[in-house]
């Protein structure tokens, strides 16, 4: 009665609740409503975040798939294209979506004419405009300012090019570059081949340049559709015509292709990659050559298609389905393959192994595991199955499991422990058999209560001495831990009391009772931290940094970043998520809990002028998470802070929050707040504007909340189709759920498991203009058998 007598007190709140009366229907010809779209291709627009902020790439790759050919501006950048620039360097095959670090950017193509007289690509480059760009899943194409034309596909381990030069050009070229990369290369090599092919291959790595010491390999095997007339390779800046093979020196490595313009104006390449060899990548082009570049990108199209299709939806203006479709496709670019089409594979001990299934590589755990991870599980089973084998892999090759993942390597960014929970979530979503279970499992338990011997190849949670030892880690500034857990301790703590807490649930469930006590002990050790004499904002109750002695350490002010990654204590302390009611009670109860909440995202101004919360009272920029006290949507720690309102009785306000969230995703390249970090923030939209979230990583629950889309359709790969109605949505407007209804009968509670949503059939809600009691004091409960 609390929650309800609150719930009809607030701003706005009428004695009488006026639900939505637009009619549903689904979209055929006996009902009536809106419909989907034939191809959810025409609504993605793959520019969306190409700028400093979403770092995300515009070019042509297959869901899921090795090659990534994307068009580079820059190098040694975040984002290797960047949509304010006007020059084209040329046409790298591997890029990562959204990533915070310069990386990849390997093997770049360059189409030119005239003589090859310069290596530096800053020489070679064309200049372009945008309005002479096509972009589409799968395909990109642009016409540079000197009338070459260039067009880009992808299979899953190829990248196909096309290129038309124009009428009267005395020399046609393709140059191709291997020892200079966005990211750091440290070796690479060429050669010609015949009259018609290259290969070669690079070494890059030193990912954020935390360790410096995982390296990675790409090789590729280029074949031509005509044959060369003249060539030649360069090493740094030294070019040598009719060379076949030429190494990097102390920058670059590369070859140039000359064709005859009398035997036309159009050259063709199919590239393949691999990561263990130019064999590899030789098996690879033959297998995934497609027979023209026309059926290579209606192939592409087809499988983007298919993959936006498993989640459509109906309703909404133009610009939100835009915005949306491209949020669900760059959700579905990474993880990436890694294996060959003979599923060998480059294994983190640097050996080729073979593995039973498709290996993925490219973990952005520490992003992905609080959004993405459960996206690609909702959608693509069978491929988040193979996932969690190929981290297997990982650690039976390499010893131990991955946090940030670049190819063969573990590059020890961020801090945490996001690998646990992630494997929890499969684990309680029934996705894993049970001998990969059990081997999972004692690799986790390793990584949870362990540390490696050798630490600069694998840190590991390297709290853990004072972390198993007082239930909280001991804050260190170590030299050259600039990621590393002692150096975070404030937010490693709670990152580990969350994955420990998600692991218990995994021991029970496989029958290691005494393993899960131990784990499910450790579940609120987010109290450790909880310093009573800490004030802010007019609240008492903030989590501090602590030394192993139990010392507050560093300035215990909560709206200063210390110890806590990317954050501040106020925007972290909502990071104890898998007990929300030990939580609230160390800020007082439920309704001091719930006022805490309001000044973190301004409700007020949320409830009044919903885009000016965004944009105004919220963290706005992409890498101003230091110092403030306020919601920062843009970043992945406070990803799951709008659902938990549904602890404190007040669900309604979450679909507020979100709504007024929804304002900061535009349709255009600025469209996206922050990295998108391999899909992590546009997952977090998608399940936004569909209304349904995992706010407990690894619990397998999804809390309920206002769809921004009349109709949302999932169809997971082998499963059962789930429809949600909701009529009358409008991302535009505030709307709450005033009820919700399955085939199984009405849902009282504000939230679902995985099965309940699986088995859900049609999910019907009813929307109110008027906050509501719907779900109150009906949240999902705690983790680990908390009360």
């Amino acid at each position: 009665m609390r929650a309800l007598k609150r719930a009809f007190t607030v701003l706005l709140i009428t004695t009488t609740l006026t639900a939505a009366s637009v009619t549903s229907g689904v979209a055929d010809a006996r009902e009536q409503g809106p419909v989907f779209a034939d191809d959810p291709t025409t609504l993605v627009d793959t520019s969306i975040g190409n700028n400093g902020d979403g770092t995300t790439f515009p070019g042509a790759a297959a869901p899921f798939g090795m090659v990534q050919l994307s068009p580079d501006t820059q190098l040694n950048k975040y984002a290797s294209y960047d949509y304010a620039q006007d020059t084209i360097l040329g046409f790298s095959h591997t890029h990562l979506s959204g990533v915070g670090c310069q990386t990849m950017g390997n093997v770049r193509f360059m189409p030119t004419t005239g003589a090859v007289t310069s290596s530096d690509p800053a020489q070679y480059a064309a200049k372009f405009s945008h309005d002479e760009e096509t972009r589409a899943p799968g395909y990109y194409g642009v016409k540079f300012a000197n009338g070459i034309r260039s067009e880009l596909s992808a299979t899953e381990r190829t990248g196909q090019h096309r290129y038309t030069f124009p009428a009267g050009s005395d020399e046609e070229n393709v140059l191709i570059e291997t020892g200079e990369s966005n990211g750091s290369t440290y070796a690479g090599g060429i050669k010609v081949v015949g009259d018609d092919t290259v290969e070669g291959w690079l070494q890059g790595g030193n990912f954020c340049g935390e360790t410096g010491k995982e390296r990675y390999r790409v090789f590729f095997s280029a074949t031509f559709d005509r044959k060369f007339s003249k060539f030649g390779t360069w090493s740094d800046d030294t070019l040598t015509p009719n060379q076949r093979e030429a190494s990097r020196g102390t920058k670059r490595a590369g070859a140039w292709l000359t064709f005859d313009p009398s035997e036309g104006d159009r050259v063709g390449a199919s590239v393949g990659l691999s990561y263990t060899s130019v064999d590899g990548a030789r098996l690879n082009r033959k297998a995934e050559q497609p027979s023209s570049f026309g059926k290579a990108r209606t192939g592409a199209h087809d499988a983007w298609q298919d993959e936006l299709n498993r989640m459509r939806v109906a309703g909404g203006s133009t610009a939100d389905q835009r915005t949306y479709y491209s949020a669900l496709y760059h959700s579905l670019l990474h993880p990436s393959i890694g294996s060959d089409v003979d599923k060998r594979y480059r294994g983190f001990d640097d050996k080729v192994h073979r593995a039973d299934a498709t290996y993925y590589q490219m973990f952005s755990l520490w992003d992905t595991y609080r959004s993405q991870n459960q996206l690609v599980a909702l959608l693509n089973p069978d491929k988040a199955a193979d996932m969690a084998a190929s981290v297997l892999r990982v650690h039976q090759d390499g010893g131990w499991l991955p946090r940030w993942g670049l190819g063969n390597g573990e590059t020890n960014v961020m801090s945490g422990d996001p690998v646990t929970p992630w494997i929890v979530d499969l684990y309680n979503r029934g996705l894993l058999d049970d001998r990969t279970s059990r081997q999972l499992f004692d690799a986790l338990w390793k990584n949870v209560n362990d540390v490696p011997s050798d630490q600069s190849l694998f840190r590991g949670r390297d709290g853990n001495p004072t972390y198993v030892e007082n239930g909280w880690v001991g804050y260190q500034n170590l030299p050259g831990y600039l990621y590393g857990d002692s150096r975070q301790a404030g937010s490693a703590t709670l990152e580990y009391a969350l994955a420990d807490c998600a692991l218990s649930t995994m021991a029970d469930g496989l029958g290691h009772h005494a393993e899960a006590a131990t784990l499910a002990a450790r579940c609120d050790n987010f109290a450790t931290l909880w310093d009573t004499d800490v004030t802010s904002q007019g609240f008492t109750g903030f989590p501090v940094t602590k030394n192993a002695d139990g010392t507050v350490a560093g300035d215990p002010d909560p709206t200063q970043s210390g110890a806590f990654h990317e954050g501040t204590a106020w925007q972290y302390q909502w990071l104890a998520q898998q007990d929300p009611q030990t939580l609230f009670g160390l800020m007082g109860g439920e309704d001091k809990a719930e006022q805490r909440l309001d000044t973190f995202f301004d409700l007020p101004t949320v409830l009044s002028d919903p885009a000016k919360a965004a944009s105004e009272s919220w963290v706005t920029g992409a890498y101003d998470y230091h110092n403030n006290f306020a919601f920062n949507p843009n970043n992945e720690p406070d990803f799951h802070t709008p659902w938990m309102y549904a602890w404190t009785g007040a669900p309604w306000k979450t679909s507020a929050v979100l709504r007024a969230m929804r304002t900061l995703f535009t349709d255009d390249a600025y469209g996206m707040p922050g990295n998108d970090d391999l899909g992590a923030t546009s997952s977090l939209l998608v399940f936004a504007m569909a209304g349904v979230f995992e706010a407990q990583p690894g619990s397998a629950t999804y809390i309920v909340s206002a769809p921004m889309f009349e109709k949302v359709e999932i169809r997971p790969e082998h499963g059962r189709k789930i429809r949600i109605v909701a009529p009358g949505a409008n991302a535009s407007k505030l709307q709450y759920v005033s009820s919700v209804s399955t085939l199984r009968g009405n849902l009282r509670r504000s939230w679902l498991s995985h099965e309940d949503l699986l088995r859900s059939g049609t999910i019907s809600i009813k929307l109110s203009d008027r906050p509501t009691a719907w779900g109150a004091d009906a949240a999902p409960p705690a983790m680990g058998g908390r009360n």
